[in-house]
Protein backbone atom coordinates (compact mmCIF):
# COMPACT_ATOMS: atom_id res chain seq x y z
CA UNK A 1 0.00 0.00 0.00
CA UNK A 2 1.06 3.61 -0.42
CA UNK A 3 3.06 5.37 2.26
CA UNK A 4 1.77 8.60 3.80
CA UNK A 5 2.35 11.62 1.58
CA UNK A 6 3.60 13.64 4.55
CA UNK A 7 6.45 11.27 5.54
CA UNK A 8 9.83 10.52 4.03
CA UNK A 9 10.97 6.94 3.44
CA UNK A 10 12.69 6.54 6.81
CA UNK A 11 9.64 7.84 8.69
CA UNK A 12 7.23 5.69 6.67
CA UNK A 13 9.30 2.57 7.40
CA UNK A 14 8.40 2.81 11.08
CA UNK A 15 4.64 2.50 10.54
CA UNK A 16 3.89 -1.15 9.61
CA UNK A 17 5.10 -2.71 12.87
CA UNK A 18 5.46 -0.34 15.81
CA UNK A 19 2.98 2.25 14.62
CA UNK A 20 0.32 -0.25 13.57
CA UNK A 21 0.69 -2.10 16.87
CA UNK A 22 -0.10 1.06 18.83
CA UNK A 23 -2.94 1.95 16.45
CA UNK A 24 -4.47 -1.52 16.81
CA UNK A 25 -4.23 -1.47 20.60
CA UNK A 26 -5.63 2.01 21.18
CA UNK A 27 -7.83 2.82 18.19
CA UNK A 28 -8.77 -0.34 16.31
CA UNK A 29 -9.43 -2.47 19.39
CA UNK A 30 -9.40 0.05 22.23
CA UNK A 31 -11.88 2.65 20.90
CA UNK A 32 -9.80 5.42 22.44
CA UNK A 33 -11.52 8.74 22.92
CA UNK A 34 -10.96 12.15 24.45
CA UNK A 35 -10.90 12.41 28.22
CA UNK A 36 -9.49 8.96 28.85
CA UNK A 37 -6.19 8.21 30.58
CA UNK A 38 -3.51 6.15 28.84
CA UNK A 39 -0.44 4.68 30.53
CA UNK A 40 2.52 4.05 28.24
CA UNK A 41 5.41 1.92 29.48
CA UNK A 42 8.81 2.98 28.25
CA UNK A 43 9.86 5.21 25.36
CA UNK A 44 10.46 2.77 22.54
CA UNK A 45 8.74 2.74 19.16
CA UNK A 46 5.35 1.31 20.16
CA UNK A 47 5.27 3.41 23.33
CA UNK A 48 5.88 6.73 21.57
CA UNK A 49 3.42 5.95 18.80
CA UNK A 50 0.91 5.19 21.57
CA UNK A 51 1.74 8.50 23.23
CA UNK A 52 1.27 10.48 20.01
CA UNK A 53 -1.97 8.72 19.07
CA UNK A 54 -3.44 9.17 22.54
CA UNK A 55 -2.59 12.88 22.59
CA UNK A 56 -4.09 13.31 19.11
CA UNK A 57 -7.33 11.76 20.39
CA UNK A 58 -7.50 14.11 23.36
CA UNK A 59 -6.47 11.57 25.99
CA UNK A 60 -4.23 12.26 28.98
CA UNK A 61 -1.00 10.29 28.78
CA UNK A 62 1.19 9.04 31.62
CA UNK A 63 4.62 7.73 30.61
CA UNK A 64 6.54 5.30 32.83
CA UNK A 65 10.31 5.14 32.38
CA UNK A 66 13.50 4.79 34.36
CA UNK A 67 15.19 7.71 32.60
CA UNK A 68 14.41 11.33 33.54
CA UNK A 69 15.78 12.68 30.26
CA UNK A 70 13.48 10.42 28.25
CA UNK A 71 10.55 11.41 30.45
CA UNK A 72 11.26 15.05 29.71
CA UNK A 73 11.38 14.34 25.99
CA UNK A 74 8.08 12.46 26.28
CA UNK A 75 6.50 15.53 27.91
CA UNK A 76 7.65 17.56 24.92
CA UNK A 77 5.61 15.18 22.73
CA UNK A 78 2.51 15.88 24.81
CA UNK A 79 2.66 13.51 27.78
CA UNK A 80 0.81 15.01 30.75
CA UNK A 81 2.84 13.17 33.36
CA UNK A 82 6.07 11.19 33.68
CA UNK A 83 6.78 8.57 36.33
CA UNK A 84 10.33 7.45 37.08
CA UNK A 85 9.80 3.81 38.02
CA UNK A 86 13.19 3.75 39.73
CA UNK A 87 12.13 6.29 42.33
CA UNK A 88 8.53 5.39 43.07
CA UNK A 89 5.99 2.64 42.63
CA UNK A 90 4.43 3.47 39.27
CA UNK A 91 1.11 1.82 40.13
CA UNK A 92 0.67 4.02 43.20
CA UNK A 93 1.80 7.02 41.15
CA UNK A 94 -0.88 6.35 38.53
CA UNK A 95 -3.57 6.40 41.21
CA UNK A 96 -2.10 9.56 42.71
CA UNK A 97 -2.09 11.32 39.34
CA UNK A 98 -5.63 10.20 38.45
CA UNK A 99 -7.29 10.90 41.80
CA UNK A 100 -7.53 7.16 42.59
CA UNK A 101 -9.28 6.46 39.29
CA UNK A 102 -6.61 4.42 37.48
CA UNK A 103 -5.88 4.12 33.77
CA UNK A 104 -8.44 3.48 31.04
CA UNK A 105 -5.80 2.03 28.72
CA UNK A 106 -2.41 0.53 29.53
CA UNK A 107 0.12 -0.47 26.87
CA UNK A 108 1.80 -3.37 28.65
CA UNK A 109 5.23 -3.52 27.02
CA UNK A 110 7.07 -5.60 29.65
CA UNK A 111 4.93 -8.74 29.91
CA UNK A 112 5.59 -11.72 32.15
CA UNK A 113 4.81 -11.19 35.83
CA UNK A 114 4.78 -7.43 35.18
CA UNK A 115 1.24 -7.87 33.85
CA UNK A 116 0.07 -8.00 37.48
CA UNK A 117 1.10 -4.38 37.96
CA UNK A 118 -0.88 -3.31 34.92
CA UNK A 119 -3.95 -5.12 36.24
CA UNK A 120 -3.65 -3.24 39.51
CA UNK A 121 -3.15 0.14 37.81
CA UNK A 122 -6.11 -0.19 35.45
CA UNK A 123 -9.39 1.58 36.14
CA UNK A 124 -12.74 -0.18 36.44
CA UNK A 125 -13.67 -1.39 32.92
CA UNK A 126 -10.10 -0.56 31.88
CA UNK A 127 -8.18 -2.17 29.07
CA UNK A 128 -4.69 -3.70 29.09
CA UNK A 129 -3.06 -4.31 25.72
CA UNK A 130 -0.44 -7.02 26.17
CA UNK A 131 2.29 -6.26 23.65
CA UNK A 132 5.75 -6.90 25.10
CA UNK A 133 7.55 -10.01 26.31
CA UNK A 134 10.65 -8.42 27.85
CA UNK A 135 10.13 -10.48 31.04
CA UNK A 136 9.29 -13.68 29.20
CA UNK A 137 6.40 -15.37 27.43
CA UNK A 138 4.78 -16.70 30.62
CA UNK A 139 2.32 -14.12 31.91
CA UNK A 140 0.80 -13.98 35.40
CA UNK A 141 -1.34 -11.72 37.52
CA UNK A 142 -3.76 -11.67 40.43
CA UNK A 143 -7.30 -12.69 39.56
CA UNK A 144 -9.07 -10.19 41.87
CA UNK A 145 -8.45 -6.95 39.92
CA UNK A 146 -9.12 -8.73 36.64
CA UNK A 147 -12.55 -9.92 37.79
CA UNK A 148 -13.66 -7.22 40.20
CA UNK A 149 -12.78 -4.36 37.85
CA UNK A 150 -14.20 -6.09 34.74
CA UNK A 151 -10.93 -5.59 32.87
CA UNK A 152 -10.21 -6.46 29.27
CA UNK A 153 -6.77 -7.95 28.60
CA UNK A 154 -5.95 -8.54 24.96
CA UNK A 155 -2.80 -9.72 23.26
CA UNK A 156 -1.87 -7.46 20.35
CA UNK A 157 0.13 -8.70 17.37
CA UNK A 158 0.61 -5.74 15.03
CA UNK A 159 -2.65 -5.53 13.00
CA UNK A 160 -4.15 -5.96 9.53
CA UNK A 161 -4.04 -4.19 6.18
CA UNK A 162 -7.23 -2.19 6.61
CA UNK A 163 -5.99 -0.98 9.98
CA UNK A 164 -2.75 0.17 8.36
CA UNK A 165 -4.69 1.96 5.63
CA UNK A 166 -6.72 3.78 8.30
CA UNK A 167 -3.56 4.58 10.22
CA UNK A 168 -1.83 6.01 7.14
CA UNK A 169 -4.82 8.26 6.45
CA UNK A 170 -4.72 9.45 10.05
CA UNK A 171 -0.97 10.14 9.86
CA UNK A 172 -1.51 12.35 6.82
CA UNK A 173 -4.51 14.12 8.30
CA UNK A 174 -2.97 14.98 11.67
CA UNK A 175 0.57 15.23 10.23
CA UNK A 176 2.04 12.89 12.81
CA UNK A 177 5.82 12.58 12.66
CA UNK A 178 7.27 9.27 13.90
CA UNK A 179 10.05 9.66 16.45
CA UNK A 180 13.33 8.36 15.02
CA UNK A 181 16.17 8.30 17.51
CA UNK A 182 18.90 7.66 14.95
CA UNK A 183 19.43 6.37 11.40
CA UNK A 184 22.24 3.97 10.50
CA UNK A 185 23.65 2.77 7.20
CA UNK A 186 23.54 -0.95 6.48
CA UNK A 187 27.30 -1.24 7.06
CA UNK A 188 26.73 -0.04 10.62
CA UNK A 189 24.28 -2.82 11.49
CA UNK A 190 26.21 -3.93 14.63
CA UNK A 191 26.10 -0.36 15.99
CA UNK A 192 22.40 -0.15 15.20
CA UNK A 193 21.68 -3.38 17.07
CA UNK A 194 23.73 -2.14 20.01
CA UNK A 195 21.72 1.07 20.08
CA UNK A 196 18.52 -0.95 20.01
CA UNK A 197 19.72 -3.09 22.91
CA UNK A 198 20.53 -0.01 25.00
CA UNK A 199 16.99 1.28 24.61
CA UNK A 200 16.33 4.01 22.05
CA UNK A 201 13.93 6.92 22.33
CA UNK A 202 11.58 5.96 19.52
CA UNK A 203 12.77 4.04 16.50
CA UNK A 204 16.15 2.97 15.17
CA UNK A 205 16.16 3.01 11.35
CA UNK A 206 18.56 1.11 9.11
CA UNK A 207 19.02 2.66 5.67
CA UNK A 208 19.46 0.22 2.77
CA UNK A 209 20.85 1.74 -0.44
CA UNK A 210 18.70 1.27 -3.55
Amino acid sequence: MKAPETLNDAEASTLPCAGLTAWTALVERGYLHAGQTVVVQGTGGVALFGLQLAVAHGAEVIVVSGDDDKLERARALGAAHGINRGREDWVEAVYRLTGDYGADHILEIVGGAHLDRALRAAAVFGRVSLIGVLEGFEISGHFAPLALKHLTVEGIQVGHRRGLEDFVRAVDRIRMKPVIDVEYELADLPAALGHLARGPFGKVVLRVAA
